[in-house]
């Protein structure tokens, strides 16, 4: 195998590129950028900063990664962003570098397919096997956990989390954190069933199923409270492990702010 790049690209000769990378035209990596195996830049990419990218990436054109976060406290200190394999990140995507106020890294993982127009903010971090549709734009510091899912056009406040197999409807305004196995939409965003899709396509049993289908009716619905739910699901040998997860998650959204368990800067 052997590095290609074409003669229409700018590559810093101290960037680190290993056997297999594809550089088109157009495409600018800077001096403090690593690139694994087998990543192909298509054209008119641009990486600046500090970058890591994995192998067997996909990058399209336009798409700009490492950026200055767009926070006005940040003051030009040497953060990161790192990025798994396998990814496909299309036409337009923007990943910032973190900031001072976590650990100065943002993250995407590996296996996730990121659709044109993507924001991806400083300090996020996204999972593994994560699909982001059209113009979804994460704000500083939002979490996405593994296999979640959403759709075009989401607007995701900072410091939400985005919980795993869930699924966000298009056009959503999230501004509470999405629980997991969830399928949320709104303005603002509420759950409003279990991702059936999702739970079957990742093998859950029938059992699982049926036991977050009942803490959903008993949390969204019948509006029980969280103690009371899990007594009745316990009573139903239903708090198997994805119902004790799930029911996890929620005490934690319940002691953040505004319905984010990450914002504790004004939380009792």
């Amino acid at each position: 195998m052997s590095i290609h790049v074409d003669s229409h690209a700018v590559v810093d000769p101290r960037a680190e590129l290993a056997d297999g990378v594809e550089v088109g035209p157009l495409c600018y990596v800077g001096p403090h950028v690593r690139i694994g195996r087998g990543t192909r830049l298509i054209s008119g990419v641009h990486l600046l900063g500090r970058v890591a990218i994995g192998e067997e990436n996909r990058l399209w054109p336009g798409a700009v990664i490492g950026g200055d976060p767009q926070d006005i406290s940040y003051r030009g200190s040497d953060t990161r962003v790192v990025v798994g394999n396998r990814n496909t990140i299309r036409e337009g995507v923007t990943i910032n570098r973190g900031t001072e106020k976590e650990d100065g890294i943002t993250t995407l993982g590996s296996d996730c397919f990121i659709m044109a127009g993507c924001h991806i903010a400083h300090d996020c971090r996204v999972g593994d096997r994560v699909i982001m549709a059209n113009a979804t734009l994460l704000g500083g510091h939002v979490h996405v956990d593994d296999d979640a899912s959403i759709s075009g056009g989401v607007a995701v406040h900072h410091f939400a989390t985005i919980g795993s197999f869930s699924f966000t409807g298009g056009l959503s305004r999230v501004l509470h954190d999405v629980p997991p196995y969830m399928l949320c939409e709104g303005n603002p965003s509420r759950p409003r069933t279990i991702n059936i899709v999702a739970l079957k396509r990742h093998d859950f049993s029938v059992e699982t199923i049926e036991a977050l289908s009942e803490a959903h009716r008993l949390l969204y619905r019948a509006k029980v409270g969280l103690d009371h739910a899990r007594e009745l699901l316990r009573a139903g040998g239903q708090l198997v492990p994805a119902v004790n997860h799930l029911l996890s998650f929620l005490e934690n959204q319940y002691e953040g702010r505004n319905g984010r368990s990450r914002d504790r800067r004004r939380a009792a």
